[in-house]
């Protein structure tokens, strides 16, 4: 720790950092003394994110990228690597929802969309990052799930697929990379009051802020090296 900020001298990504969630994240690692690179794919978002990361003194670098795009995510590495030669933090938040169609009448456009952003983007991000943990013997990598790789979610399947998938990519990478010191942990947040939650029929002021995830973060990150937490569940204390 360094002049109260547990996490100087760290390098960290948040994918989806423009906004809700991953633009959260990225503003409580950075104020926690991390570098963190801003991945996304609107760039006047990311902006955003890093100008109040900025103003509250903290520092971030913003880095379009296309977490669905292997080169894309491969050139952010490279960049990563090149720059700062390190990675300790990955937080894979990027997702998208789609939770207004029974399976049966679900565009596969739709299907592949979900399914390309929520579990094929982590597993590119994983792919081009862990390398640099491993040759560090250290680092976290945080998978941003959901509830609903827990629960049914009607209208919802692709997501939920998407999420259960997710589940099941973080309990196995973590078991591959423990011998490396590397800690792998999922996040399964309940309602979230984000752009990307179905509103319908809940109350918003009962739902969780993006900000309770981030906290959530922020306690994995800053673990006593000998254990870790391979799974938090998270649920609004009244239900919406």
């Amino acid at each position: 720790m360094k002049n109260g900020h547990p996490l100087a001298g760290q390098v960290s990504v948040v994918t989806g950092a423009g906004r809700g969630i991953g633009a959260a994240i990225a503003k409580t690692l950075a104020g926690a003394g991390a570098t963190t690179f801003l991945f996304g794919r609107t760039e006047s978002r990311l902006k955003t994110t890093a100008d109040v990361i900025a103003r509250a003194g903290g520092r971030a670098e913003i880095l379009p990228c296309d977490v669905t795009d292997l080169r894309s995510v491969e050139a952010a590495a490279k960049k990563i690597e090149s720059t700062w030669g390190r990675l300790d933090i990955l937080v894979n938040n990027a997702g998208l929802g789609g939770f207004n169609s029974p399976l049966h009448q679900l565009d596969p456009k739709e299907w592949d969309a979900i399914l390309n952003t929520n579990l094929r983007g982590v597993y590119y991000m994983i792919r081009a990052f862990a390398p640099m943990m491993i040759r560090a013997q250290a680092g976290h990598i945080i998978n941003i799930s959901s509830l609903a790789g827990k629960n049914p979610v009607a209208n919802g399947a692709a997501y939920a697929a998407s999420k259960w998938g997710l589940n099941g990519l973080s309990y196995s990478v973590a078991e591959e990379l423990r011998k490396h010191k590397i800690r792998v942990s999922v996040i399964c947040p309940g309602s979230v009051d984000t752009e990307l939650s179905p509103h319908a029929g809940k109350d918003a002021s009962k739902m969780l802020h993006s900000e309770d995830i981030a906290h959530a973060v922020a306690m994995l990150v800053t673990q006593a090296p000998q254990s870790f937490v391979s799974e938090i569940l998270i649920r609004p204390t009244q239900k919406p």
